[in-house]
């Protein structure tokens, strides 16, 4: 195994709209107030464009061989721009196969826009051939190719209206599913400084993701029920081990939810 699951947490890009909008002497949160205006106004919604997304947290689950590790990218005191060229690295270092819940159709895009902003290097991350030819047909960037797989994607056949939200499908499968936050409130969160509490949430919407592609694997018939349970176990005890809160509070609602009994 080779997999590195990943989740982004982001926010207003507050010092970027102030220069395209020529908005001086308004606070961050007026200029983040006044983004969502604009965006009501023309979508009807508050969620903003993909490039005026800031990234503030990375999170990721790394398996490898007899390795499992879940931990945030960079530290709390870390730059946009060295979170994303960590993230990077890590492919470049290991090229692990991505997997995500719709990674191709939100965290992915907020990479490439923001690695530019930030001038992030990437080769791996782009390569389609034309320097290692296992690229060609089985790349990051394809939608069909298993380089990355986008759980959301995949599971909906490629069709909006069968998307379901990923906190549903883990609770459905008796998954913690979201704990604390979600990421409607991550803005309020980053202005209130509570920075380790977006990337301890971040964290646990990794372990949810994988612990579903884990089932999806168990339902591809790429792991035998022995070792899906297996795999369950090693991220009980991994959690275990590290012993810290939020681990511990995840562990606890997992436990504490359904069994799934079709998966047993």
């Amino acid at each position: 195994m080779n997999y590195l699951v990943f989740d982004i947490e982001t926010v207003p890009d507050v010092a970027s709209a102030q220069r395209m909008h020529e908005w001086q002497g308004l606070s961050g949160n007026d200029i983040a107030q006044a983004l969502f205006a604009l965006r009501r106004d023309e979508a009807g919604h508050n969620f903003l464009r993909l490039h005026l997304h800031k990234i503030v947290a990375i999170s990721a689950v790394f398996r490898q061989g007899e390795q499992l590790a879940v931990w945030s990218i960079g530290d709390e005191t870390s730059s946009e721009a060295d979170l994303i060229q960590k993230f990077f690295d890590l492919i470049e270092r290991h090229t692990p196969t991505l997997v995500s819940w719709n990674g191709g159709g939100f965290d992915l895009p907020v990479l490439h826009y923001r690695a530019m902003f930030n001038g992030v290097v990437a080769p791996r991350y782009w390569e389609t051939g034309r320097d290692d030819a296992a690229f060609k047909w089985n790349n990051y960037l394809g939608r069909y190719h298993e380089r990355h797989t986008d759980l959301m994607d995949l599971l909906s056949m490629y069709q909006a209206r069968a998307c379901v939200p990923l906190d549903e499908l883990a609770s459905l499968l008796g998954f913690p599913g979201k704990m604390g936050m979600s990421g409607a409130k991550v803005w309020d969160a980053y202005q209130s400084g509570a920075l380790k509490s977006i990337r301890d949430y971040c964290e646990t919407d990794v372990l949810n993701t994988w612990l579903v592609y884990l089932r999806f694997q168990l339902m591809r018939g790429q792991l035998t029920r022995e070792q899906h349970a297996q795999e369950e176990t090693k991220v009980k005890d991994y959690l275990i081990r590290k012993n810290l809160p939020h681990f511990l509070a995840f562990l606890h609602a997992w436990d504490s939810s359904s069994s799934g009994e079709g998966a047993n």
